[in-house]
């Protein structure tokens, strides 16, 4: 499906609105609020786009009407049908604001957010089966590097290619197996940390985990988890480190570097090798 959706991208070269001051708002909910969340590093880092994060409660109780004449407002929804998400994008568009609308929902009769936007960047003709929506939130992801693409060619083909061919043999792999598990089942509490665009990664993992498993589970981002959280784990708990490479980014180094201190034990063990994690380490790679 991420091949599928590279072959269509032409169709963002009309449907990836801005301001004229080169800004974008983004709303959403669960999995899609943390898909919003992975936009606003790309597009700020990649594509000079400034963007803004929408609360749809502040917009129900806006006492004056908000000028959002000219913005483009981005609105992701797997299903198009989230009623606070469609509410919210309405009272904008009437105080001015243009719509996008990005679901996984091709059926206009069946998605009033794609139709109430007016302009639609469908994810997929597939539909999203499982309760948490690991598909769509894949595409979403993939819809933003694509975006951040249109704007200013940030990327190359080649690595639009690698990274399907990397998403198919991560598919297969099987990060650990039964020992993972059996850390991941005995853990009260559960971590998942990353820096930039991994922040968003990791805010949805630990959100699949309390929808799927109803595991106590939090996601931070490499800062946050210094400024207290990280004071809460112990031996007992399991956290996953978000990285894009082997090779420790400094954000990661400073998370192990207090943990240490602290005294509790920081194994760092890269993918290859997650089958011999350490009983004693409440620390794996991601």
């Amino acid at each position: 499906m991420l091949a599928k959706f590279s072959a269509r991208s032409g169709e963002l070269e009309k449907l990836a609105l801005r301001s004229k001051d080169k800004a974008v708002y983004l709303v959403g909910r669960g999995s899609s609020g943390t898909a919003t969340l992975f936009a606003k590093y790309i597009w700020e880092a990649y594509a000079g786009t400034i963007t803004n994060f929408i609360h749809p409660h502040s917009i129900f109780e806006a006492r004056k009407p908000l000028n959002f004449k000219g913005q483009s407002v981005w609105a992701f929804s797997q299903s198009g049908r989230s009623q606070d998400i469609t509410a919210c994008l309405e009272k904008l568009v009437k105080w001015g604001a243009k719509g996008v609308a990005v679901t996984n929902e091709a059926d206009l009769a069946n998605n009033p957010l794609a139709r109430l936007a007016g302009r639609h960047i469908l994810l997929s003709h597939s539909k999203e089966v499982p309760v948490a929506a690991t598909k769509s939130f894949e595409l979403q992801l993939w819809a933003v590097l694509w975006t951040a693409q249109t704007r200013s060619r940030c990327f190359t083909a080649k690595y639009f290619k690698d990274t399907v061919a990397a998403a198919r043999a991560a598919v297969s792999d099987n990060y650990g197996g039964e020992e993972l598990l059996k850390r991941i089942k005995k853990a009260p509490m559960l971590g998942f940390v990353g820096r930039g665009p991994y922040n968003a990664v990791a805010e949805d993992s630990a959100l699949k985990f309390r929808e799927m498993a109803k595991s106590h589970a939090l996601g931070y981002s490499a800062a946050e988890f210094l400024h207290g959280p990280v004071g809460a784990y112990t031996s007992k708990d399991l956290v996953f480190l978000f990285t894009p490479s082997d090779k420790l980014p400094e954000d990661i180094l400073k998370v192990k570097k207090p943990s240490t201190s602290a005294g509790l034990p920081t194994k760092w063990s890269g993918p290859a090798s997650l089958n011999s994690l350490s009983t004693a380490s409440p620390w794996t790679s991601a």
